[in-house]
C-alpha cells in the first residue's frame, strides 16, 4: 500500500503538477488575433485558457501573477526553423541548452522542418514527457519530389539536409544545422544559397523519383512518427516535380498529416499550390509575383511563411556583415531582401495567411530580432503580433494555440513594453507560460 502511495504522488508530482491553475491580472492583454484589452485577466486551469476578459478575474486555489501593466500574449512561434543536431551525444549534452534558449526569447513551438529524425523525434518526445525543457516541438521528414541531382544549369537554391537524413530529396535554400562557430552547418564552405549562379532557370527536367518509392518513403516517415512531410519544389521545364508533390500529399492525407512545400521562385511557389500543399515554407524572393498571382495563391487557401531574414545582413558586434552560414554576406543576393517584403505584403493583401517562420541558425532572440526588420518593411506592428502567433499556427496548421482565447493551450509570453507602440519590445520577454507551467520567470 505505501509504495501504491509513493507512486501515485511521484506520478502526480512527474506529470500534473507543472502545470499549474494560474490567474493573470492586471494585465495589457493582445489576443493574437487583433484585439486587445487595456486591462485584464486570463484564467488558466489544466493547461489551458479558461478565460480573457478586462477587469479582474478569481479561480479558487489558482496562483495570482500581477503583471503590473506588462503586455500579455500567445507564446510565440518559429514556423520554419532547423534546430536540431545530430546524434545521441548532442541530444544529452546540447540539446537543452539550445531549447532553453527558444523558451528565453518567447517560443513555446517551434518546426522543425527537416532535420535528422533520428535525433528530432525522441528529443520531440523527451520534451512532451518533460525529461527536457523545451518549446513544443514539430518534427518534418524530408521527401524527394525529383532526383537527388540538379540538372545542370538547374535553380539550386543552397541545400543542408541533415547528415544521415531519412529517405528523401536534397533542399535548395534550407538553413544550416545548429552551429556556435562560424561556417554554419556546411563545415566552412558557405551555404549553396549565396550562390546567385544557382538561380539560373533550368532548361533540363530533372530525373523523376519512381511512384512506388514516394509512397515508400512517405509510408516509413509515418511510420517512424513524424508530424509532417517536407518537400523542395524546383520546377524544371516537362519535370516530374509537380507531379510527384501532387503524389505526396495524396499519399500524406492517408496518414492524415500535412505536406510544407519550401519554393523560393514564384513558378515554384505557384507549383506548390497547384499540388494542393498544406503549408509554404517560404516567402518567394526570386522573382516579382504580379497581384494576380498573389491572388491565386490567396484563393487557395494555402499559408505563408516568411523566412525573410535568410537574405537580410546579420550584423555581428564588430559590424560585420554575415549571411547565416556566418561567412561574409554575399551582395549579389540582396535584391532578394527586396523581393522577399514586397511579395509578402501583396500575398497577405490578397488574403493569404501569412505566418512567423525564420529558417536560420542565429540564436531564437537573434534570429526573431532579424526577421522584424524586414517585416517591419511593409507590415505593421499588430500585423507582426499575429504573424508571429495566431498565422504561425495556421501555417503548422495547429488549432490549438496562436490565440489567447478559451480552450487554447496556455501558452503564453510576458513582456515588459508594448510591441504595438514599439515592434522591438517583442525582443523583451519577462516571463514564459507553456501549457499552464512557468518555463521563464518567476
Amino acid at each position: 500500500m505505501k509504495r501504491l502511495l509513493v507512486f501515485i504522488c511521484l506520478t502526480f508530482w512527474a506529470t500534473g503538477a507543472a502545470a499549474q491553475n494560474l490567474v493573470i491580472t492586471n494585465a495589457r492583454i493582445l489576443d493574437g488575433k487583433g484585439g486587445a484589452i487595456e486591462r485584464g485577466s486570463v484564467v488558466v486551469r489544466d493547461g489551458k485558457i479558461v478565460s480573457v476578459a478586462a477587469g479582474t478575474a478569481t479561480a479558487q486555489g489558482a496562483r495570482v501573477i500581477d503583471v503590473k501593466g506588462m503586455t500579455v500574449m500567445p507564446g510565440f512561434i518559429d514556423s520554419h526553423r532547423h534546430p536540431i543536431g545530430q546524434g545521441a551525444e548532442w541530444l544529452k549534452t546540447e540539446a537543452p541548452a539550445r531549447m532553453q534558449e527558444f523558451l528565453d526569447a518567447g517560443f513555446t513551438t517551434v518546426l522543425s522542418a527537416g532535420d535528422d529524425i533520428n535525433t528530432a523525434i525522441p528529443l520531440r518526445d523527451q520534451i512532451a514527457k518533460g525529461a527536457i525543457k523545451g518549446p513544443r516541438l514539430i518534427v518534418l521528414g524530408r521527401v524527394p519530389t525529383a532526383g537527388a541531382a540538379a540538372p545542370p544549369g538547374g535553380r539550386g537554391r543552397g541545400d543542408a539536409p541533415p547528415a544521415a537524413a531519412p529517405p528523401a530529396g536534397r533542399g535548395r535554400g534550407d538553413a544550416p544545422a545548429p552551429a556556435r562557430g562560424g561556417g554554419g552547418g556546411f563545415g566552412g564552405r558557405g551555404d549553396p544559397a549565396r550562390n546567385v549562379a544557382l538561380r539560373t532557370p533550368s532548361t533540363t527536367a530533372a530525373t523523376a523519383v519512381p511512384p512506388e518509392q514516394t509512397r515508400a518513403t512517405v509510408e516509413t516517415l509515418a511510420k517512424a512518427g513524424v508530424d509532417g512531410f517536407k518537400t523542395v519544389l524546383q520546377v524544371t521545364p516537362g519535370g516530374p516535380e509537380v507531379a510527384t508533390q501532387t503524389l505526396i500529399v495524396q499519399e500524406a492525407k492517408k496518414f492524415n498529416l500535412p505536406v510544407m512545400t519550401h519554393a523560393v521562385s514564384v513558378a515554384d511557389t505557384l507549383g506548390a499550390v497547384q499540388a494542393g500543399v498544406q503549408s509554404l515554407a517560404h516567402t518567394p524572393h526570386i522573382d516579382q509575383l504580379t497581384m494576380a498571382q498573389a491572388q491565386t495563391i490567396a484563393k487557395s487557401g494555402i499559408p505563408m511563411m516568411s523566412t525573410l531574414g535568410v537574405f537580410v545582413p546579420y550584423f555581428d558586434a564588430a559590424n560585420t556583415a554575415l549571411f547565416r552560414d556566418r561567412l561574409p554576406f554575399p551582395w549579389e543576393t540582396l535584391p532578394s531582401a527586396g523581393n522577399g517584403p514586397v511579395n509578402a505584403r501583396l500575398v497577405a493583401e490578397a488574403g493569404t495567411t501569412y505566418g512567423y517562420g525564420t529558417d536560420t541558425s542565429w540564436l531564437p532572440k537573434e534570429s526573431l530580432a532579424l526577421e522584424l526588420r524586414p517585416l517591419s518593411l511593409t507590415f505593421s506592428p499588430k500585423d507582426i503580433v499575429s504573424i508571429l502567433t495566431r498565422n504561425a499556427a495556421v501555417a503548422i496548421v495547429k488549432t490549438d494555440r496562436g490565440t489567447l482565447e478559451a480552450g487554447k493551450l496556455a501558452d503564453i509570453v510576458v513582456l515588459t513594453g508594448d510591441p504595438l507602440a514599439n515592434v522591438s519590445n517583442l525582443l523583451n520577454v519577462a516571463m514564459v507560460i507553456k501549457g499552464g507551467e512557468v518555463v521563464v520567470g518567476k
